[in-house]
């Protein structure tokens, strides 16, 4: 893996950082480049993590970031001595990973993603206490899916696909076939603690486990893993993921199993300890109320 330049910048963790972002100057931050297989790279910033396809069919970007950014994101695809984006795919809605759609979409990118995430897009919504008012046109996904797509382009077979979310219920994973490259959006943040399930947005923990399963089903030990958030990881860094989550949702299945009320699970304190970084933005409090909302939805 060739590095250009190394940083992640996410207050805190990750969607959670908003208040800090919110206050954030946009100006201080640097845009930073790995390059992981010859025409894949990952860009690095204030917001989710971007993933870019480039090369003689032109280049693609998973995700945006922040508006505030697109001329640096612009710069930094130019740097890598690609053509200006055209094609943008969104992993999932949120301001962190879909707020420079508008500049890319009147810059002549065509934004693709999921049919949930157009909806959400379009409607607006709030999101920890953020309000995304509703989109515009110039925003908006043109080519949207219910199960996927595939990209043939660069040398490659990029498959974009909806597993069946978690994190939201727009959430899609994108794979590079031949580079063996798999960009999770937020359904994987690395080494930041407990997932954020938006359940507001559609997001369940029971979806979460399901498709992080999937995903490492069709991965190996050689996989190179781009999270939403964090650094770059593998294969055995997911599974140890999931594995975390599973043993929370476990922990708090059984006490709910077992006829303990929501405030009982919490005051049980049932995940104390498990999560991988304890300065998570996703408190173990907030953690048990994901869950159980997650179970009531699952079983309806």
């Amino acid at each position: 893996m060739r590095k250009i330049a190394r940083v992640a910048l996410f207050a805190g963790a990750a969607l959670g950082a908003t208040a800090v972002w919110a206050q954030a100057d946009m100006s201080e931050v640097e845009i930073t480049t790995v390059e992981i297989k010859p025409g894949v790279a990952v860009l690095f910033g204030n917001g989710g993590n971007i993933g870019v396809s480039h090369g003689p069919d032109g280049t693609m970007l998973v995700d945006d970031q922040f508006a505030e950014l697109s001329g640096k994101i612009q710069q930094a695809v130019a740097d890598l001595g690609a053509t200006p984006t055209r094609f943008l795919v969104n992993t999932h809605y949120h301001f962190d990973h879909a707020g420079g759609n508008e500049n890319f979409g009147n810059a002549g990118a065509t934004i693709v993603a999921h049919d949930n995430v157009r909806r959400r897009l379009a409607e607006g919504a709030t999101v920890m206490g953020n309000v995304s008012p509703p989109a515009p046109e110039s925003a908006l996904p043109v080519v949207t899916y219910d199960k996927g797509l595939t990209f043939h382009l660069n040398g490659d077979v990029i498959d974009v696909m909806f597993l069946g979310g978690g994190h939201t219920d727009g959430d899609s994973v994108i794979r590079w076939r031949n580079a063996n490259v798999v960009h999770m959006g937020d359904m994987f943040m690395h080494n930041a603690g407990w997932p954020f399930i938006d359940v507001d947005s559609g997001g369940n923990v029971e979806h979460l486990l399901n498709s992080l399963g999937q995903v490492i089903a069709m991965t190996d030990p050689e996989t190179v893993i781009i999270p939403g958030h964090g650094q770059i990881a593998t294969r055995s860094d997911l599974m140890a993921f999931r594995a975390m989550i599973e043993n929370g949702v476990s922990r708090v299945k059984g006490l709910k199993d077992a006829g303990a009320t929501l405030e009982e699970a919490v005051a049980a304190k049932p995940v104390e300890g498990l999560r991988n970084n304890q300065n998570g933005f996703i408190a173990d409090d907030d953690f048990v109320r994901a869950v159980w909302a997650s179970l009531d939805a699952h079983r309806r």
